[in-house]
């Protein structure tokens, strides 16, 4: 796309038009976005969309109030403290109903007395789980119940929850008056996503408020230039905003997660700066060969095009690998890798060579020597040790890589049993006080949907001895503390009335939570036994799924069922060595037409597999064991991973890194092309190369590094995952390992073929000499 065709007036205004209907959009997506994770296909999955559409229950959108400090409903005066609070509930616009004790007087809404350390009846902490298998101390009790709250389904959650919250504040000041201890806290499945999604755009604004002021100083000293320093910032927040803009866009139509926001950001500041410095260094070189800003620009653009074309292409694989896996989360994950990624192609191709076109000799305005240049031969000396020594260098570089990654072969990968909820959340901290409660099994509920045959109705004789019969096995579970299911609400009544009259009288809110509009599937609810670990929930769902009621489809949905279908989708080995495959035979095919070679791509892709296992190996280390825990902000070892970890580092590093190798070895080919041998060669390209590697990767950490400091250990442990995998990829693998294999092998590097002597060497199809050379010299007071 030239710019003799494309006019300057042209191209500003495509820009303007997408920043003026994009950006205002980038503003509100965090509303849009989704917290849930949803495994497409899924047993889980499919329980959810039969609740949605074949039930009517005025709970299928609901919060859970959870009041503690205050009588137990069970006593006279608890049960006029929770009527005062379910009328002020029912009379709130946009509620469709409460449930409470008053309706049954269900113990399950009572809760246990509980021994409470007072400082710990605030926040979550992380032996959390570990409460009630404590001996008693002294301390508080907390007393109390919690309230289901249904949403009408037009309500807004965000705007209804805000309201809610500030009755409640309200209330719970004049509650105080009288019970000093009493609290009134909001959580369920709708709190949680309005907090966190609120929560996830606070922390994605933090963490680019940390790395741009490092990385903007960082650049600083490397241009010595305010305007040159700002340049490629300001390409990447522009490649951030477009990108979120058109995910909101996105997000009314397709479902997307609030992940995407967090990878959208943390990708798009270190691939954003990256591709627009290589156009800014061949851009300024070009200037100091006497070239005007136009002639400049052109030669910018045309030399760093390919380079960023090769790069974007390896990004991209990552992400598109993502989307092959059918959960909501990842394939999130890919449209906005995807987007930022072909977003920052766009900018650093197409905006940056008009802009530095128009600023010309501008660009260095207030220019400040900030480091003295003179010539450091010490990548110079270090090529030369590892062209001469290279079965050394190997060994030495390589084996401490090994054994890290041989710590990944003990990565485990499922949900991390501490409370990883920022304890920041009024969500987080009403779900610790339902444990407090003896009930923190309720959000852990099983729901289960029983579709019996076509002229079977569930309330007729056989379908409700099929949804009986099957109640009664549930509660013989060891695992189930109780079960909830029509004709168990009934049974108590059926002994005086017609079970006919009883269902007849029942009323609708009831009725439509259990039966189907058309009558023929019944749902029963399995509360599990109170303070099972997840493992224990897991077997508990592969039990449940494993009764097979006769000539009916049973289907197991709730929290612990996704988390089975997500661990299975996510981290399932055939699952990742799918993506795997596909991530690597697509980057060999990429890297063979690129280098006209094959032993080079096979190369790189065994050590980018090898840098990826290292990282791996440190998350191993450092969140299941522990070690060096304390300086990331947690409180000890984890003893597992998300599921999702692996997946999305190994599909996001692959990419990445091969922006380095890219570097290296396209240099070290122009070399061959210009008569130089093997060794020399391989000497030059790394030599030339160092700095612009080692100073690229430092951006990438910076960024990467931002994001471990925030408050989502998700986030926390891609953060580190990613800062690590690069921080190995740029120095050992690529400074080392790589160099050295490539003398090892010589000229097989180039089989099935040679590298031609070329006179336009010089504009080869990823990166030249000349950008090389000015890249070193431009960043050696941070390289």
């Amino acid at each position: 796309m030239s710019s003799r065709r494309l006019p300057l007036a042209l191209v500003a205004l495509a820009w303007v038009l997408a920043c003026a209907i994009l950006l205002p959009r980038a503003r509100h997506l965090e509303s849009v976005l989704r917290v849930a994770a949803r495994v497409d296909g899924s047993e889980s999955a499919m329980v959810d969309d039969q609740l949605a559409h074949r039930f009517q229950s005025p709970f299928a959108h609901s919060l859970i109030l959870v009041a503690t400090g205050i009588p137990s409903p069970a006593d006279s005066s608890g049960r006029v403290v929770l009527r005062t609070l379910v009328d002020s509930l029912q009379a709130t616009h946009g509620v469709s109903r409460a449930l409470s004790y008053l309706d049954g007087r269900e113990p399950l809404f009572v809760g246990d007395d509980k021994p409470v350390i007072p400082s710990e009846a605030a926040v979550i902490p992380s032996e959390a789980r570990d409460l009630h298998s404590r001996p008693a101390q002294s301390g508080s009790f907390v007393t109390g119940t919690f309230i289901v709250v249904g949403l009408d389904e037009h309500a807004q959650p965000d705007v209804l929850l805000d309201s809610l919250r500030q009755s409640t504040r309200r209330l719970g000041a004049s509650l105080r008056r009288e019970y000093s201890g009493a609290a009134l806290r909001w959580t369920g499945e709708t709190a949680l996503n309005v907090d966190l999604r609120r929560k996830s755009a606070e922390d994605a604004r933090r963490a680019e408020w940390r790395a741009l002021p490092v990385t903007l100083a960082l650049l600083f000293v490397a241009f010595g230039a305010l305007v040159a320093a700002a340049l490629p910032i300001g390409g990447a927040l522009l490649a951030i905003g477009i990108t979120l803009g058109i995910s909101a866009l996105v997000a009314q139509i397709w479902p997307l997660s609030i992940l995407l926001q967090n990878v959208v950001t943390m990708i798009g500041l270190g691939l954003g700066i990256d591709y627009s410095l290589l156009v800014l260094q061949r851009f300024r070189e070009e200037l100091r060969g006497g070239s005007d800003g136009q002639t400049a620009a052109r030669a910018a653009r045309r030399h760093a095009g390919p380079t960023i074309l090769l790069s974007g292409s390896a990004v991209a694989i990552g992400f598109g690998a993502l989307a092959v896996i059918p959960v909501n989360e990842l394939r999130s994950v890919a449209v906005g890798g995807l987007l930022v990624t072909a977003f920052s192609m766009l900018v650093a191709t197409t905006l940056v060579p008009p802009l530095l076109a128009l600023l010309g000799h501008r660009v260095d305005i207030g220019h400040v020597s900030l480091v003295r240049r003179r010539q450091w031969n010490g990548w110079q000396k270090w090529a030369g040790i590892v062209t001469r020594h290279p079965g050394r260098v190997l060994l030495l570089a390589g084996l401490p890589v090994l054994l890290l990654a041989w710590q990944a072969t003990r990565l485990r990968t499922e949900q991390p049993r501490v409370n990883w909820l920022p304890r920041q959340l009024e969500s987080a901290a009403a779900l610790h006080d339902l444990e407090s409660m003896g009930r923190g099994a309720v959000v852990q509920t099983l729901r289960l949907t029983l579709e019996l045959p076509r002229d079977v109705p569930a309330l007729g004789d056989s379908g409700w001895a099929t949804t009986a019969r099957l109640a009664r096995e549930l509660v013989a579970d060891s695992g189930v503390a109780r079960v909830r299911s029509l004709p168990g609400l009934v049974a108590p009544l059926i002994g005086t009335l017609p079970r006919d009259v009883v269902v007849r009288d029942l009323a609708d809110a009831v009725r439509q939570s259990f039966v189907s509009l058309d009558g023929r599937v019944a749902m029963l609810e399995v509360v599990p036994r109170e303070g099972m670990a997840p493992e224990e929930l897991a077997a508990l769902v592969r039990r449940v799924r494993a009764m097979t009621p006769e000539d009916s489809r049973l289907l197991v949905g709730g929290l612990p069922a996704l988390n089975i279908d997500y661990e299975e989708a996510v981290a399932g080995r055939r699952q990742f060595t799918r993506v795997v495959t596909l991530i690597v035979l697509a980057t060999l095919v990429v890297l063979a037409i690129g280098f006209r070679s094959l032993l080079v791509p096979i190369k790189a892709i065994v050590l980018n597999l090898l840098a990826v296992t290292a990282a791996f190996g440190a998350v191993t280390l450092v969140f299941q064991d522990g070690f060096g825990a304390a300086l990331l902000g947690l409180d000890g070892p984890l003893g597992s991973v998300f599921p999702a970890v692996p997946v999305l580092v190994f599909c996001v590093v692959f990419g990445l890194s091969m922006d380095y190798e890219v570097f290296l070895v396209a240099r070290v080919r122009e070399a061959r092309q210009l008569g130089r041998d093997e060794r020399a060669a391989i000497a030059e390209g790394l030599t030339h190369t160092a700095r612009l590697i080692t100073s690229a990767a430092a951006i990438m950490i910076i960024v990467f590094g931002a994001f471990m400091l925030g408050d989502f250990l998700l986030m926390k442990m891609l953060g580190f995952a990613l800062a690590f995998a690069v921080l190995i990829d740029a120095t050992v693998m690529r400074l080392a390992v790589s160099p050295a294999l490539l003398t090892l092998a010589g000229r097989w590097n180039w089989w099935p073929g040679v590298p031609r002597h070329s006179e336009r060497s010089e504009r080869s199809a990823f990166t030249t000499g000349e950008t090389s050379r000015d890249a070193s010299d431009s960043l050696a007071g941070v390289g």
